[in-house]
Parts: C-alpha cells; structure tokens; sequence
C-alpha cells in the first residue's frame, strides 16, 4: 500500500482504469462480479445486444430501462472514489479516466479527461436523423423516438451494446501509453478489449497497480495488486500519501 501511494505521489500523469466496484458505493450494482447482474441471467447480454434492438427495439427498451434502472438514474452521486481522482487533478497531476461504467458519475465529478469506453446511460440518439436526447426525454415515453419533423424513429440508446463496435479502443491506448503510472480500479478485467489496456503498460514497463475485491485474470500483468474493498483501499491510499 506504501509502496503505490508512493507511486501516485510521484506521477505527474496517471491513467486510471475503472470498472463497476468504483460506482458501487454509489449505489449503482455490480454488474460482473461473482455475485453481479449479469451473473443472475445470462440472457440479459442478448437483450443488451445490437441484434437484439434492430429485432424488436420495442422490448429492448423495455428490458433496457428495467436493467439499467433508468428511472434511478438521477439519484445516483460521484462517491468518495469518483471525488479522489478529481482530487489529484485538482493538484496539478494529470488524471486520465478510461472508464467502462455507463453511469456518467466521473464526469459528475468534475474529472476532465474521462474516456467513457462503453458510452454513457444520460443520452439516446435517433438513428436515422442522429439527432441526440437527454435522459428526461429518453423517459417521457417507455419506448423513446425522434421528435423531429419527418422522422419518429424510435432511439438507440448511446451505450455501446453486444455486438456494437468500440470506437474508444485507440484513444484509451494512447492514454494509457502516456501515462507515468497506469491505476486500475474497480473492475474484473474479463471483458476484452478493456482488459488488453494493462498489457501496454506492462510491455512499457511502467509502474501499474491493481485495485480490486476479487482476483482477475490479470492480476500477473501489474507491479502492484491489492485484493481488497475499493473503498477503504482508498482511504488508506490517502493516508500513505
């Protein structure tokens, strides 16, 4: 714990990795740990899918706003984790932010390099017009459309769904490559191309840590790897600092 806090204090760039453990303290579920949603049913993944939205987009909505927890949306805050990383951008060091949560709270935060990998639950945008909505028009109706003239097709909501392309992948590299210090937080790395992030840091050979309550696959790939609760890791991070 010494050893990273030291490492923190020493970067001047960080890029931090994050997944779902560093939104549950907001009360957002975790999706893919042992005990996450997607564990309870499988089949969530082909309603969550491309495929499944160009088939009947009128129940993926249904399911979608069900899963995700939409109406709850605006009841979720940053927490303590989200507050520490815009902590250390408000002490000179430069923080970037490549996150897989959809949820919108590191920007929330006020961090201002955050790389939503996996897109954001606040917005939809019309497919046929490209036309983009906020969330407070996205639940006006159970099943969303476009408003403008001529149009009425019914929304996509801007998260990157199974079987949709990443088109973050690059940038997030490229971060991770100019950083002092690769952090990671929070996730359990089984979901590719994210979990391929870590490995430019390791074939750079730069410090890298890993914060997370479970193992990962990748555990081997990071210099320094605590097994533990993000939340009270943190607060012992702050005190080595």
């Amino acid at each position: 714990m010494k050893k990273l806090a030291d490492e923190i204090d020493n970067a001047n760039s960080i890029a931090v990795l994050t997944g779902a453990g560093v939104s549950t303290a907001s009360g957002i579920p975790d999706f893919r740990s042992a005990n996450g949603i997607w564990q309870e049913d499988q089949s969530r993944e082909y309603y969550m899918s491309r495929e499944y939205f160009h088939k009947d987009p009128e129940d993926f909505w249904v399911k979608y706003k069900e899963i995700f927890r939409l109406k709850l949306l605006k009841n979720y805050a940053p927490n303590h984790v989200h507050r520490y990383l815009r902590e250390m951008e408000q002490k000179g060091k430069q923080i970037s932010i490549v996150t897989q949560n959809v949820d919108g709270l590191h920007t929330a935060a006020g961090n201002q390099h955050v790389i939503e990998y996996h897109g954001n639950l606040n917005t939809a945008t019309c497919p046929a017009c490209g036309m983009q909505y906020p969330l407070v028009h996205v639940m006006t109706e159970q099943v969303p459309h476009c408003i403008q003239a001529g149009c009425g097709d019914i929304l996509k909501p801007d998260i990157v769904l199974f079987g949709d392309p990443i088109t973050k992948h690059d940038e997030a590299e490229a971060a991770v490559q100019q950083a002092d210090l690769l952090l990671v937080m929070g996730t359990s790395l089984f979901v590719s191309p994210f979990n391929l992030l870590p490995v430019y840091a390791w074939d750079g050979r730069k410090p890298s840590g890993l914060i997370n309550r479970e193992s990962t696959p990748m555990d081997d790939q990071f210099e320094f790897v605590i097994h533990a609760d993000l939340s009270r890791t943190i607060k012992e991070l702050k005190k080595e600092g």
